[in-house]
């Protein structure tokens, strides 16, 4: 496991998300997460969406179902996959500032609340699917990320992680100067690799159904990001003056190290299918 040497909270994350919202939703949309392409032809938005849709395919979800999107940032994820799937959706955010854009543009089933997934007040065996696209890397408590998911599914539901990993066995320079600082600039606390992940996975009582390393699938998201945020600072002054001056400009100094983090192999993304036993 990958941890920064300066060590991030819940606190850190919420501050990170609200400090930066007006430069992701200019930068990237409504989605807070990688696009998914297949041929490269794809739009952003597209790609944006087709890494949603994945997710909705590989849970299977039916009309009616009761499910769980942990770390939901502005819930367009959880609208989304309501609105083509039929299902409510109880979205959890550490952002008051994500909240608030959600609220605004709220979709029918969908709730999204403030609160911690690791204190959530949700009853055991209350959710048919979950699913955390890009969240768990916040998670402080890995383990007890997983076992949340485990209690609050029914029995037979699934659960699906798209999520950053570090390259297993990856190499002290690329720990040193890739991954490590990766984490302590985007608020990670810590950063698994598939084994790690597979292993606290089990151990929470899931089976693994399934993994796809999709990495040279979702690496074009930071050489977009890089481009139009260039553009956004030469054009924005609000812009500049928060990429610069913001207490979390780290995260956006550090779209150079997630493209060549990519280009190595340091990091890698890789989605998850779980499943709890009948």
């Amino acid at each position: 496991m990958i941890v920064p040497d300066i060590s991030q909270d819940a606190v850190a994350v919420a501050d990170h998300y609200d400090e930066l919202d007006p430069i992701y939703r200019r930068v990237w949309g409504d989605h807070v997460h990688h696009g998914l392409w297949a041929t490269d032809r794809e739009t952003p938005s597209a790609a944006v969406e087709a890494l949603v849709d994945t997710v909705g395919d590989r849970l299977g979800l039916m009309p009616g179902q009761e499910c769980v999107d942990i770390g939901c940032g502005y819930g367009s994820t959880a609208g989304r996959l309501a609105v083509t799937h039929g299902v409510r959706v109880t979205g959890f955010t550490l952002s008051v500032e994500q909240a608030g854009y959600a609220a605004a543009h709220s979709v029918p089933g969908v709730d999204i609340q403030v609160q911690d997934w690791l204190a959530n007040t949700l009853p055991d065996a209350s959710a048919d699917a979950a699913w955390s696209i890009e969240s768990s890397e916040h998670m402080v408590d890995k383990p007890r990320f997983f076992a949340e998911a485990h209690r609050v599914l029914a029995p037979g539901g699934h659960f699906v992680i798209c999520a950053w990993l570090a390259e297993t066995g990856a190499s002290p320079w690329k720990v040193r100067h890739l991954l490590e600082p990766i984490c302590r600039e985007g608020r990670l606390p810590s950063m698994g690799t598939r084994q790690e992940y597979e292993a606290m996975a089990t151990a929470a009582g899931f089976t693994v159904t399934g993994y796809e390393d999709v990495s040279r699938r979702v690496a074009r998201t930071w050489r977009i990001c890089a481009r139009r945020l260039i553009k956004a600072m030469l054009v924005d002054p609000e812009t500049r003056s928060l990429a610069l001056g913001a207490r979390n400009r780290g995260a956006i100094l550090s779209i150079p190290r997630l493209i060549l983090a990519y280009r190595t192999g340091a990091m890698r993304y890789g989605i998850f299918t779980l499943s709890k036993a009948e």
